[in-house]
């Protein structure tokens, strides 16, 4: 008898560490993988940056030296300046647009619980505080999600730009040219090269996703129509 107990106990008390870490598995794993990439990038464009300095006669630059860089700030913020465009466009269009048969779409024809007005929804204790709270609090609430994706992206973009406008000098002081100030730099064809050439990307990504989700299945994934659903289905 005691055996079972004992290992009941042991299973108890690393149950709770468990069940968080399923309960959290998509956000750690992508969390995860962002580090990893992260630093596979500082590494690899340390080397990568340390040779181009070396062609021109320059001693090469360590690892912490770099990440200081405007080379690594302008690369970083560029690329998340798209991803949080991409994202705030999605959210705010996919509340007005739809694609027939698409699970990326909301259902059409019919009503979707994410239109419901929140004002005339039951509270309760479990309710997010500003719904209960009403007024100013609930309309930030709302449209808090899309709100976050573009101060994100105004935030990204301003980094952008001013990594871009070191790395721009830097390149322009080892050709021996004058400087330019941030405000040059922004109205250059190089920083709208560089944002561009990121958000066409993105939004490509997005349109083959939701065009892909009205006739391509995969089985277990909220991103898919069941399997066995009809391509015509909209929404999940």
């Amino acid at each position: 008898m005691l055996r079972p107990i004992k290992h009941q106990e042991a299973s108890t008390k690393g149950g709770p560490v468990r069940q968080w870490i399923k309960e959290h598995g998509l956000l750690l794993v992508n969390a995860g993988l962002f580090v990893a990439f992260l630093g596979g990038m500082v590494v690899s464009g340390a080397a990568s940056y340390s040779e181009e300095q070396q062609s021109h006669g320059q001693p090469p630059m360590g690892i912490l030296e770099y990440v200081g860089t405007g080379h690594f700030v302008e690369a970083v913020f560029e690329n998340w300046e798209s991803e949080f465009l991409q994202m705030a466009m999605y959210v705010v269009l996919t509340v007005f647009l739809f694609q027939k048969g698409s699970s990326e779409s909301k259902p059409m024809g019919k009503p979707a619980p994410q239109d419901e007005d929140p004002r005339e929804a039951t509270k309760s204790a479990k309710t997010p505080w500003p719904v209960r709270r009403g007024g100013w609090a609930l309309k930030v609430y709302e449209h808090s999600l899309s709100l976050l994706f573009a101060l994100l992206f105004l935030a990204s973009i301003t980094v952008h730009a001013i990594g871009g406008t070191a790395a721009y000098n830097e390149e322009q002081v080892s050709h021996g040219l004058p400087e330019v100030s941030l405000l040059e730099y922004i109205g250059s064809s190089q920083f709208w090269f560089e944002s561009f050439q990121n958000w066409q990307s993105e939004f490509l990504a997005v349109a083959v996703l939701v065009w892909a989700s009205v006739y391509l299945r995969q089985r277990g994934s909220p991103e898919s129509k069941p399997v066995a659903e009809p391509h015509y289905e909209t929404g999940a």
